[in-house]
């Protein structure tokens, strides 16, 4: 009696056409193998175009903010740069227009009522008025204003516009910028002078 082992009887299978379990499994988990790695294929495909074009979408929003933030600072720029153009041409239209500066008032022609210096009232908006003396205090101010009140209502002054030199003796009215002193009260740079008497009395006799 012929034996027939299980080999045999797979190859007789196979001879016979038809398949055995274990080829038919093996085909089929191919199948699904190739099915998920064309799967996946397809999904990287379909993604990578969406995240380039939301990067493209990101960097053309930022590259607009930037150019709308330019825009803005040089807009900013040509604004101010006007305006400082513009304040300084009024100003020297009105220096020209302006009172003469006592620098060219002969000493001894000095009456009740001139009026010397600028005409600014934007840049000189301070005023005061007092008996002008000479000198400042500890190097601040080349003169000084003495008020009724005291010591404490002295305005020390300066000025570049005016010679206040020709005015020492008299009671004045002056208009100006107050600056920070380091000593004095009140430091004011001059810029306009109106005379109020030609022959002033000081308020109170300074110490000594």
């Amino acid at each position: 009696m012929k034996k027939i082992t299980l080999n045999n009887q797979n190859n007789m299978s196979a001879a016979d056409g038809q398949p055995t379990v274990d080829e038919s499994t093996q085909m089929v988990q191919n199948q699904d193998s190739v099915s998920q790695f064309a799967l996946r294929e397809a999904e990287q495909l379909s993604v990578k175009p969406i995240r380039i074009t939301q990067e493209e979408n990101l960097m053309k929003k930022k590259q607009k903010k930037m150019f709308t933030i330019l825009c803005v600072v040089a807009i900013v720029a040509g604004i101010g740069t006007g305006f400082g153009a513009f304040k300084l041409k009024s100003q020297q239209d009105t220096a020209s227009q302006g009172p003469a500066p006592v620098q060219q008032i002969a000493e001894g022609q000095i009456n009740k009522g001139d009026v010397f210096g600028i005409q600014d009232s934007d840049t000189f908006s301070d005023e005061a008025s007092g008996y002008l003396l000479a000198g400042g205090i500890n190097g601040e101010g080349s003169h000084r204003l003495l008020r009724p009140g005291g010591e404490s209502q002295t305005v020390y002054l300066t000025s570049t516009v005016t010679d206040l030199d020709l005015l020492v003796g008299m009671e004045i009215k002056v208009w100006g910028e107050t600056y920070q002193g380091q000593k004095a009260g009140w430091l004011m740079d001059v810029g306009k002078v109106e005379v109020l008497e030609t022959e002033g009395e000081a308020p109170f006799e300074e110490e000594l």
